[in-house]
């Protein structure tokens, strides 16, 4: 049987074999997270446009499709682009109060059959037909709550109109964010969830976070590497520039 010292040192036997990785340190718990967070936005509102480059060099290292739109009445034709390359027809979409904007009618205007999920949170029987929806539909629209540049990584907190079956039961996965989500570091997430959980309440109210670091892969014995097994098979970022909300 293996110990737990001798499980950790083989990873960090395998790890010291990989190259390119960041360094990893322990930090400490912020006393004041949310104070440590405005200072956060404060420095990014500096040096966002460095931060999104990263953001966008990770994302589309890992696998993810990058777009910039300017405002985001332009979100709707690049969406539209993607369902025709994608040969889809049906989107399943975050309420319009969780997403920031209210994109079904624009949608549904350009040949998409649109669901959009309810605000409030739904009965059991009534959460297993929105999920039958889920299942079903070939894209799912959703905000994005944090986009991490280091390693571009999407992170999205489940809650009543913004159910997770959203970003990982579709094929295709599209997530809207503007520079208000960027952090440079999981580090800086850190922060960000002592603050939503300790001095500030969360995007969502769900019990789950998703970190969303590319497409599903998914490795048979003989290392076969097939995608959208576990998840979406495409994972595609728009960001907004002049933001969603205002």
């Amino acid at each position: 049987m293996t110990t737990k010292a001798e499980f950790f040192a083989g990873i960090r036997d395998q790890m010291r074999k990989t190259s390119g990785l960041f360094p990893a340190s322990v930090t400490t718990r912020p006393e004041h997270p949310a104070a440590e967070v405005e200072t956060i936005r404060r420095e990014l509102a500096e040096r966002w446009p460095e931060t999104l480059e990263t953001f966008r060099a990770e994302f589309e290292r890992v696998g993810g499709v990058f777009d910039r739109v300017a405002a985001l009445d332009e979100v709707p034709a690049v969406v539209a682009r993607i369902a025709r390359e994608c040969l889809a027809r049906e989107l399943v979409a975050w309420h319009a109060g969780a997403l920031g904007a209210d994109l079904v009618s624009a949608l549904g205007a350009r040949g998409l059959a649109v669901h959009e999920m309810p605000a409030d949170e739904t009965a059991a029987v009534e959460r297993e037909r929105l999920r039958a929806i889920a299942a079903r539909a070939d894209l799912g629209l959703t905000g994005a709550d944090l986009a991490i540049a280091e390693t571009g990584t999407l992170v999205l907190v489940s809650g009543a109109g913004r159910p997770r079956s959203t970003s990982l039961l579709p094929p295709y996965h599209i997530a809207v964010f503007d520079r208000t989500a960027l952090v440079e570091s999981l580090r800086q997430v850190g922060v960000f969830l002592e603050a939503w959980h300790r001095d500030a309440a969360p995007p969502g109210t769900g019990a789950v976070i998703n970190f969303i670091t590319g497409p599903s892969r998914t490795a048979d014995i003989e290392l076969t590497l097939t995608r959208g097994v576990h998840g979406p098979k495409e994972v595609h970022a728009i960001f907004v520039e002049r933001g969603i909300r205002g």
